[in-house]
C-alpha cells in the first residue's frame, strides 16, 4: 500500500491530469478512493471524522467537536444499512462535553452499539471519550489518546479545582495570604468551581456508562476494570499531569482498554494509514478544517474563510 509520499505524488499526478470540468477535486478523488477501499476491506459502514486542527491555529473556530457535527453525521449515515455496524475513524482534539455526549448517544442509537473506533494518529479529550464508547479501539505505535478531563475555554477543570483547594489550604495555614489568593481565585466567576466539578462528574459518567454497556458488557469484574480506566484517564491522575498528555497504545492496553493493534494485521494497517495520509494532505492543501465522510463518498466539509 502507498505511503505518505506515494499518496502526495498520486494527488499531484491527478491534479496535472484533471479535467477542469470535473466537479471533484483531486484531493477529494484520491481520499474517497482510499476510504472506499477501506470500507470494502472491512465489509462494514465507515465514517471518517477528521479535524484539521494540527494544520490550523488552535483558536480556529470549528475544528473541535460541536453540536453542528451531528448534522454532518446525519447526512452521511442517511441510507446506510445500519445492521452492518460502523467503523469510526477518529482524528480530533476533542471539544464540547454536551455535544460529545449527544453525538455518542445518537451514534449508538443508529448502530445499536456496534461501533469500533480507529485512531490512526490522535483522538484527544472528548475524542477519547468517543473511542471509549466503542466495542474496541484500534491503535498503532503512532497512535495516541488523551485525558478525558473537561476544559473551559482552554482552562482544565481539574486545574481550577486544584488551585482552589490549594488556596483553601494555604489560607488555613496562613490567613495573611488571603489578599494574594483573592487575586488568583478572583478571576473565576462565583459558580465556576461548581461548574468544573459538575463537568468532571459528567465526563466520568459518560465514559462509565458506555464502557459498562458496550466495551465490557456482561463481563466479570467490569466495574473494577472501568474504575481503573476512568481513574487513569482523569487529569488529576499524577501520571497524566496535563490535559494534552499523549497516552500511547501501550499505556491504553495497560490501563485495561480493549485495544487491537494495527501492526497485527499489515493489510489493515496499510489501509488505515493510506486513508489517514489522504486527510492530512487535504488539510495541508485546502481550506478544509473538518471532514465527516463515509465510504460511499458522501461528505460534509467545513472550511475556513480565505484570508485577505
Amino acid at each position: 500500500m502507498p505511503n505518505w509520499t506515494n499518496i502526495l505524488n498520486e494527488i499531484s499526478q491527478a491534479q496535472l491530469e484533471k479535467n477542469f470540468q470535473q466537479a471533484q477535486s483531486p484531493l477529494d478523488q484520491i481520499r474517497r478512493k482510499y476510504l472506499s477501499e477501506f470500507a470494502k476491506f472491512r465489509g462494514r459502514n465507515v465514517i471518517a471524522y477528521y479535524s484539521g486542527w494540527l494544520q490550523r491555529s488552535s483558536a480556529e473556530v470549528g475544528t473541535s467537536i460541536n453540536d453542528d457535527d451531528k448534522n454532518a453525521f446525519m447526512s452521511v449515515i442517511n441510507g446506510m444499512d445500519r445492521k452492518r455496524g460502523l467503523d469510526l475513524l477518529l482524528h480530533t482534539p476533542g471539544g464540547g462535553m454536551s455535544a460529545t455526549e449527544s453525538l455518542i448517544d445518537y451514534l449508538h442509537k443508529m448502530f445499536n452499539g456496534d461501533i469500533e473506533a480507529f485512531i490512526p494518529q490522535i483522538a484527544m479529550s472528548a475524542g477519547t471519550m468517543i473511542a471509549c464508547s466503542c466495542r474496541q479501539i484500534y491503535m498503532g505505535k503512532q497512535s495516541s489518546i488523551g485525558p478525558i478531563d473537561p476544559q473551559f475555554g482552554g482552562i482544565p477543570a481539574y486545574g481550577v479545582i486544584k488551585e482552589f483547594d490549594d488556596a483553601l489550604a494555604a489560607i488555613k495555614k496562613d490567613p495573611a495570604s488571603i489578599p494574594l489568593w483573592q487575586t488568583i481565585i478572583g478571576k473565576y466567576h462565583p459558580t465556576f468551581i461548581g461548574e468544573c466539578r459538575n463537568a468532571i462528574m459528567i465526563a466520568n459518567e459518560i465514559v462509565e456508562k458506555y464502557l459498562g454497556e458496550v466495551m465490557f458488557s456482561g463481563e466479570k469484574n467490569a466495574k473494577k476494570k472501568i474504575d481503573r480506566i476512568i481513574n487513569s484517564l482523569n487529569e488529576h491522575n499524577l501520571e497524566n499531569k496535563a490535559h494534552d498528555r499523549h497516552i500511547s497504545v501501550e499505556k491504553a492496553e495497560e490501563i485495561g482498554l480493549k485495544i487491537e493493534r494495527f501492526e497485527n494485521d499489515q493489510k489493515l494497517q496499510d489501509a488505515v494509514l493510506s486513508v489517514h495520509h489522504c486527510y492530512m494532505h487535504t488539510f495541508a492543501n485546502s481550506l478544509a478544517i473538518k471532514i465527516v465522510e463515509n465510504g460511499a463518498g458522501i461528505a460534509v466539509i467545513s472550511s475556513a474563510r480565505a484570508k485577505g
